[in-house]
């Protein structure tokens, strides 16, 4: 997984807006932030809930981890994208979306399939 496939993932969510926070891609969809991609190393930080975290650790350990500020309380998680295919990241950017989307906007987008 790559920066710019991060990026191109994101911005195929519906309702997604990115700006420049602290050096790094920010999306949010109204003004709720989902994700952000710290390409300088290699990871992603995602808004998941804490037993959405859970399963993924369980499941992949080497790619995913609580964020280790007081944030990941809250479910906000560390994803090592050299450790995720294409098709996990778009199913974990979609579970963030979710997290965060109005619930008249989830249905404008199918859910895709686990990786």
């Amino acid at each position: 997984m790559d920066s710019q496939t991060a990026h191109a993932m994101a911005l195929d969510m519906p309702g997604t807006a990115w700006k420049e926070a602290h050096g790094r891609p920010t999306y949010s969809v109204k003004k709720k932030t989902y994700l952000t991609v710290w390409s300088y190393e290699g990871r992603a930080v995602l808004k998941l809930t804490v037993a959405q975290r859970s399963a993924l650790i369980d499941e992949h350990p080497d790619a995913f981890a609580p964020v280790q500020t007081a944030l990941g309380k809250h479910g906000w998680t560390d994803v090592f994208m050299e450790h995720v295919s294409d098709r996990l990241f778009r199913y974990v950017v979609d579970l963030g979306w979710r997290n965060v989307a109005p619930k008249w906007l989830l249905p404008t987008r199918q859910a895709p399939p686990k990786g």
